[in-house]
């Protein structure tokens, strides 16, 4: 990939690179009965509502430097939720040299750069297999930004806003933008892979796979919890509760659930991981 140079470049014109970081979380959980079952989507599904995502998506908009146009907002029936945020630019007031530099963005406690006219989204999916007690919810986040400010910033405040077994990131920058000589830029920072800008305590707690196309400026990589306790996918209840012979046969429907996710195709049992592999159900 062509070496970008940050030191004051100089650009006819508005940048109009557009970054699009789309950020996919996903929560696993066992439940034993239909009325467990209500209660797990009653409960994700409050603890995800319309009024908290608003809150999430306007601290990335603090986080990226921008000010709040509009915001829609609209929690389903019977269970999900939506919000979009239209925002522009907002003032740059500290922090400018680490918006190209590859590495993890804030917590919610400062605001980093520029940001011109975009939109934020997020969009919640809770949903439940018919018969294996197998529940899965799911948030999708778009945070698409113009300008100097790459969205990815705000990535590490997205990661510990969720409760997250699963993460499927995407970063794209579309278009081109030109230099003062009329010469085409079409990406203005530095990356090579997403995880530069997760932070390495989080970075250890999975395991990941990249697929990059870097003549495209395309980044992805995905994201599965390495440790496996089983109390963490139970809802109501613990694995002591538990036979072991029914402990096991529930750890290998979520693991399987999870495998599933990650691979993004069908499996018969779940890849378990040696290393990972906890017997102690």
């Amino acid at each position: 990939m062509k070496k970008i140079s940050n030191n004051k470049m100089k650009l006819h014109g508005f940048n109009n690179l557009t970054k699009t970081l789309c950020f996919n979380m996903y929560d696993i959980c066992y439940t034993k009965t239909p009325e467990d079952r209500k209660a797990y989507i009653e409960y994700i599904d409050e603890q995800y509502n319309a009024e908290r995502l608003t809150h999430i998506l306007t601290t990335v908009t603090d986080i990226i430097g921008a000010n709040v146009l509009n915001i829609a907002k609209q929690d389903y029936e019977p269970q999900g939720a939506s919000v979009t945020l239209l925002i522009s630019e907002g003032p740059v007031t500290h922090g400018k040299e680490e918006l190209q530099q590859a590495s993890p963005g804030p917590l919610p406690n400062m605001v980093l750069g520029h940001l011109d006219k975009s939109h934020i989204t997020v969009h919640t999916y809770p949903e439940s297999h018919p018969y294996e007690g197998i529940n899965t919810f799911r948030a999708d986040i778009d945070v698409s930004t113009c300008g100097k400010i790459s969205p990815l910033k705000a990535l590490n405040y997205l990661i510990h806003s969720f409760d997250t077994d699963i993460m499927t990131i995407d970063y794209r920058v579309r278009g081109f933008t030109r230099d003062i000589t009329g010469h085409k830029l079409f990406i203005d920072h530095k990356i090579d892979s997403i995880q530069n800008f997760i932070p390495a305590h989080i970075r250890r707690l999975y395991n990941m796979i990249d697929v990059n196309v870097y003549q495209e400026n395309i980044f992805h990589t995905k994201c599965k919890l390495k440790k496996f306790d089983l109390d963490n996918y139970l809802f109501g209840y613990n694995k002591e509760n538990l036979h072991p012979g029914e402990a096991q046969l529930i750890a290998k429907k979520v693991r399987r659930e999870m495998d599933e996710i990650f691979y993004g195709t069908n499996v018969k049992e779940a890849m378990f991981d040696v290393e990972d592999y906890d017997e102690s159900f």
